[in-house]
């Protein structure tokens, strides 16, 4: 149009590099292509015409949440001749009204995080690794802690359900894994570790965390309840680490492990090899973190029980045997996530391992027989009501024993032949090779045979060796000394 004003129409086309032809007809209307194209007009019948401002938007309106499957399904229950197809109509119809009219929704602030500021920690439940000790089913969390800066993590292993214990066991292997301490630590609520405690247990536990983390110089935060990704940086890892965990349980062919320790020691390779690659980033975070203290702070609980005439203590409602030399003592318990060190004064004298109680709130049992098979010999019929029963027995082969006998023999002779095969584990030492035994008699269709295992366990009967020995003649005493004398 600028050079028309000196050209004619096909000169000027011709210098914007038009031809005559548009020449002309841009000369005629100036308006672009766009400007001209007419509006796409509805080619069939708008299918929610009837219903979208008389039922569609009013339900909308008063219930924000609502999916559009389920206004959907409710407007096929009001109006049965309403056609199948307009499910997608709907749905679009329904994202294009919510962004015109829809309330305001949550907005997430990306942040920044320098190096040395914050740990994150969080429990993760990992049921869906399948991973079975001693083929058993083990009931288990991850205790998760990460650096957002570097990306440093650190799994351990936790039994049972998220607690106080757990977490500052977890931290502060962590911590002393890492080398250094963040300014800041943060957690969520902390609400699974407080269940089923009375206020002053809150209270002091409350005190506990914060004391623990006073002597680590760090700040304790917590994210709102409900709120998870406020700890986002740890929260999107879980799923990061489940997932080479569950490769890693590929390539090795197998989900079960000869015990905890080395489940354990499984996980922490796993996420050494995460470490690793992140270790530039991890030398760099270090320089920017707080020097530990000399020593660690106390990462269990501790409880004083007392140890009844059952030769047991009962904790956080599971009962748990001791030696009964230890009946009418007060104990100091130490307890940790998967154990318990017991004291007596200062003197620590055995750990058991930690019990949960059950599903449906009824006691748990931790029962070692040796402790009291002893007091069972001299009463042998107290095992057929015996209410720890099933735990006493150390192995499922024992239990078998005991179930085949009182069909075979009658509760009496059963009682007493079983603990007799009891006593014999533990004098013997021989418990795995005694229960391979009971396994061979049971599958072979006999029953155990006390004389006979008594005989085939036995010590077997030694024969002393002949030692000849032969006394040196005096006069080479003489020589030996004439000997020194010259060498002096």
């Amino acid at each position: 149009m600028t050079n028309r004003r000196k050209h004619s129409r096909a000169i000027a086309g011709a210098k914007a590099g038009l031809s005559a032809s548009t020449a002309y007809r841009c000369e005629k209307d100036p308006r672009l292509p766009s400007q001209k194209k007419a509006p796409r007009e509805r080619r069939r019948a708008d299918p929610l015409a009837e219903v979208w401002d008389s039922e569609v938007v009013p339900l909308l309106t008063a219930a924000p949440g609502l999916r559009p499957i389920g206004i959907f399904d409710e407007l096929l229950r009001r109006h049965p001749g309403l056609s199948p197809g307009m499910r997608r109509t709907l749905e679009r119809r329904i994202r294009t009204w919510r962004a015109v009219n829809g309330a305001d929704r949550e907005v997430i602030f990306r942040q920044e995080h320098p190096p040395g500021r914050m740990g994150l920690s969080d429990f993760t439940e990992v049921a869906d690794l399948a991973v079975t000790i001693a083929g058993e089913p083990f009931d288990q969390r991850l205790y998760h802690f990460r650096m957002p800066f570097s990306g440093f993590e650190h799994a351990h292993v936790v039994l049972g359900g998220e607690s106080y214990v757990a977490l500052a066991e977890g931290l502060q292997n962590a911590l002393w894994a890492l080398g250094g301490a963040p300014e800041q630590h943060r957690s969520d609520s902390l609400s699974a570790a407080f269940r089923n405690l009375d206020a002053d247990a809150r209270e002091d536990l409350t005190t506990r965390y914060e004391a623990f983390c006073l002597h680590y110089g760090m700040v304790p935060t917590r994210n709102n309840p409900g709120v998870s990704h406020e700890n986002g940086s740890i929260e999107s890892s879980h799923g990061h680490l489940k997932r080479a965990l569950a490769d890693a349980l590929l390539l090795r062919a197998s989900r079960d492990f000869d015990d905890l320790g080395e489940w354990r020691a499984f996980v922490d390779d796993i996420v050494g090899r995460g470490n690793a690659r992140n270790a530039k980033r991890i030398d760099q975070e270090r320089l920017a973190l707080k020097e530990l203290p000399r020593h660690k702070t106390a990462d269990y609980e501790e409880i004083n029980v007392d140890v009844t005439s059952s030769s047991a203590f009962v904790l956080r409602k599971v009962f748990y045997t001791v030696p009964s030399r230890l009946i009418g003592h007060r104990l100091r318990v130490r307890l940790y996530d998967d154990r318990l060190d017991c004291f007596q004064g200062a003197t620590h004298i055995f750990t058991l391992l930690r019990g949960r109680a059950r599903e449906n709130g009824k006691h748990g049992h931790v029962v070692d027989y040796r402790h009291v098979i002893h007091s069972l010999r001299r009463k042998p019929m107290a095992l057929l009501n015996l209410v720890y029963r099933d735990q006493l027995f150390p192995r499922r082969a024992y239990a078998l024993a005991f179930d085949a006998l009182l069909l075979g023999l009658g509760e009496r002779p059963a009682c007493r032949a079983m603990v007799g095969i009891l006593a014999l584990a533990h004098e013997r030492a021989c418990e795995a090779e005694l229960a391979m035994a009971l396994q061979a008699d049971l599958d072979g269709g006999a029953l155990p045979d006390l004389k006979a295992l008594i005989e085939r366990f036995r010590p077997k009967d030694a024969v002393l060796p002949i030692v000849v020995v032969t006394l040196p003649a005096l006069a080479i005493y003489d020589e030996i000394a004439m000997t020194m004398g010259e060498a002096a």
